[in-house]
């Protein structure tokens, strides 16, 4: 299938429709807020508060009977949170660091809810089906009840987002100096996470547990490559995070019994692959093309000094000289020669050159530095 039949197939497919705009909201609002995450260098948080989020969805049902969204929602959102203020916890109350208390909430929270989702299964209760999905993601369930609630979330997120814009900036960048200025750094940084964990918590019925830390952190790796401004990079993370929900879908909706979560993941991780390779002042590319050139050079730097010193024991820095004087220095080759001519700074034959006025003054410059350093 095509763009255009997707497209055209999203017009009149209902059901398609609600799971493509649902999953474009669960990749927007996790583009913004994983930026956070990125830049706070808070990779694993996003696995652990995901995992930790399993036994609140269990535990809700357990309470409730019931597999209404907003409850699911809301059990996962409090058991997210609790994990998080473990996190904090043991790392300010023990001599644990932050990967060590990531990793045991991250097995304790996620094994209780397997646990719990266990011994529920095993009850008779017709309810209970389709709550494992939530492991691995089943967007095909998405309804519209669903959408309206991301839709709601997302927007609640981006007005804090736009309150607290200047508090969550300069708090990611230094935190000390925020506390300098008089605010209160615990109260934000609990603000900030209580996001994070409502991000996560929002695709998790999308991708699942397992994979929705790469969901949360993938757009925003993709997104820092491409700029070194955070309000670029929420927005391009926003966008990147929308495509990859799309064009997950779309993929999905192409090729029969295949999951949408996963591939959702893969556009996702694609997209960063595309952005370490291809982005201009990151990129593996461009950085190649940099250092090539910068090399390149190098090498003309020190032939240049090598002619500056041997033209200025000449009465006339213009006297023509000899090709062999420079065949013993690192470099030399006579391309680099008529790459050195094409810039202005000699002229060349076969067996001679001779510095231009430009060529000397230039070479008579690093000189100079050279000696200086």
């Amino acid at each position: 299938m095509g763009v255009q039949d997707y497209f055209e197939l999203l017009r009149h497919d209902y059901t398609l429709r609600t799971i493509s705009l649902g999953t474009a909201m669960m990749g927007i609002v996790c583009g913004m807020l994983g930026s956070f995450a990125v830049l706070r260098k808070q990779s694993l948080l996003g696995d652990a508060i995901s995992h930790a989020a399993l036994p609140g969805i269990v535990i809700a049902f357990m309470l409730t009977g019931l597999k209404d969204p907003l409850v699911l929602f809301t059990g996962a959102v409090v058991s997210g949170f609790a994990g998080s203020l473990f996190i904090s916890g043991i790392t300010s109350r023990t001599h644990l660091k932050s990967d060590t208390a990531l990793g045991i909430v991250l097995s304790v929270f996620f094994g209780f809810g397997m646990l719990l989702l266990t011994l529920i299964q095993k009850k008779p209760n017709a309810n209970q089906a389709g709550l494992d999905s939530f492991l691995f993601g089943q967007a095909a369930t998405l309804m519209v009840k669903d959408v309206y609630l991301m839709g709601i979330v997302g927007s609640v997120t981006l007005l804090f987002m736009l309150l607290f814009w200047k508090e969550f900036k300069i708090l990611t960048f230094d935190a000390q100096y925020t506390k300098s200025q008089g605010f209160n750094i615990k109260l934000l940084d609990s603000l900030l996470t209580s996001l994070i964990v409502v991000a996560i918590v929002l695709g998790l019925q999308t991708v699942g547990v397992v994979l929705m830390s790469a969901m949360l952190l993938s757009p925003a790796a993709a997104a820092r490559q491409w700029t070194n401004r955070l309000e670029v990079m929420v927005v391009l993370a926003s966008l990147f995070g929308a495509f990859a929900g799309l064009a997950g879908t779309a993929v999905s909706a192409s090729i029969a019994r295949i999951s949408t979560g996963p591939v959702i993941v893969l556009v996702a991780v694609f997209i960063v692959l595309v952005s370490f390779i291809f982005a201009p002042n990151r990129g593996l590319l461009f950085r190649t093309i940099r250092q090539w050139r910068n090399r390149k050079n190098l090498r003309i730097n020190k032939i240049l000094v090598l002619m500056f010193e041997t033209a200025s024991a000449h009465p006339d820095f213009s006297h023509p000289h000899s090709v062999n004087i420079l065949t013993n220095i690192q470099g030399f080759s006579k391309k680099r020669l008529r790459e050195m001519e094409s810039k202005g700074l000699i002229t060349y034959d076969k067996n001679t050159w001779k510095l231009t006025p430009a060529g000397f003054e230039t070479g008579n410059k690093m000189y100079k530095d050279l000696n200086t350093n």
